[in-house]
């Protein structure tokens, strides 16, 4: 009887050593999967899929892309891939669009070609506030290939701006799941590197009255010079967004910071600025070290520079930031123009 009552002793003790263990397990994962706060009790439970992130970062970066240049058979591969994305996260079209195609011919500056491409644009449409529109945009273009020369000859456009569309679509799927009161517009711009070609001829047959904000993504792929867990905004000072998004992220681990690099003119230099010269403040997150970066520009500008955590944590911080915007709790004064360079 005593060997009995012993042998239940020690199955009791081992069965609570292993409940013991699982709820360490559970506690630790539940602590991990908060990337951006590193906070046990965040109620921002953000949770990016970063396989996911890779996963579209890695596609559309790819060798076989060619580039992504406006009007080659890259960036029409780019498309098809952004297209089949929106498809199975349940978008609809934008307006009287047939399809999540915007296309259009343009003429390019340099060489006078014509060149047909296309924005792919998908609606999620909101509740209570479904008039008002919040755009979340990247622009899927890049430099395409050098012309002739040695070694790799591909501009992949890892960072610029595969990162930025691959944090569109990551919100696209978390805003379809959490839901919204506000519809969301996200867009893929095309010929952003041409002169913001793709998001100015968006602008010309939209109502910007109704667009309240502007959420552009561009170059979030490395570590900001303010350190980990930090973003900045261009033009900060032209509208109260970046205090919006400051005060949503209390908390949270992750700082936004106004735009450093002011000599750059970098507000008037990526597609939110189409917008905003409409009146819609319309702003750019971005993370990378501009003033530094030796991959800007170059065939250097590779997935493999960039680190996926970084991307990650960003694209959470903008779901964290954005959220009293996106469901209609706050509204940004409209952008500040004058007074300003509005040059490209």
């Amino acid at each position: 009887m005593k060997k009995i009552v012993s042998f239940l002793i020690v199955l009791i003790f081992f069965f609570s050593c292993a409940v013991l263990t699982k709820s360490a397990d559970d506690a630790s994962v539940k602590e991990n999967i908060d990337t951006v706060s590193g906070s046990k009790n965040n109620t921002n439970n953000i949770v990016i899929d970063s396989n996911m992130v890779r996963k579209h970062l890695y596609t559309l970066a790819a060798d076989n892309m060619e580039g992504r240049k406006s009007g080659t058979p890259g960036i029409e591969k780019a498309a098809v891939y952004i297209e089949d994305e929106f498809k199975k996260i349940g978008l609809s079209t934008f307006g009287d669009l047939e399809s999540y195609r915007q296309t259009f011919t343009f003429k390019n500056r340099k060489s006078k070609d014509d060149i047909i491409s296309s924005n792919i644009i998908g609606v999620l449409e909101g509740k209570s506030k479904k008039d008002e529109y919040v755009i979340i945009s990247a622009h899927y273009d890049h430099l395409g290939m050098k012309k002739s020369g040695a070694g790799d000859l591909i501009y992949n456009g890892a960072n610029d701006d595969a990162s930025g569309v691959t944090g569109v679509l990551a919100l696209a799927a978390y805003f379809k799941k959490v839901g919204h009161e506000r519809t969301i517009v996200f867009a893929a711009f095309t010929a952003e590197e041409m002169g913001l070609i793709g998001s100015t001829y968006f602008g010309k047959d939209i109502d910007a009255a109704k667009f309240v904000a502007g959420i552009n993504l561009e170059m979030i792929g490395k570590t900001p010079s303010f350190g980990p867990n930090t973003a900045w905004l261009t033009g900060f000072e032209r509208s109260d967004f970046g205090k919006i998004i400051q005060k949503n992220l209390k908390g949270s681990g992750y700082q936004l910071f106004p735009d450093p690099y002011k000599n750059f003119n970098l507000f008037f230099r990526s597609d939110n600025a189409s917008l905003a010269r409409l009146g819609v403040p319309s702003h750019t997150f971005s993370t990378t070290p501009i003033d530094i970066d030796p991959d800007y520009h170059q065939v250097s500008d590779e997935a493999e520079t960039l680190n996926i955590t970084v991307i990650t944590q960003t694209i959470q911080a903008v779901a964290i930031g954005t959220e009293s915007i996106i469901n209609g709790e706050d509204t940004p004064t409209r952008v500040i123009l004058e007074g300003t360079n509005k040059g490209t």
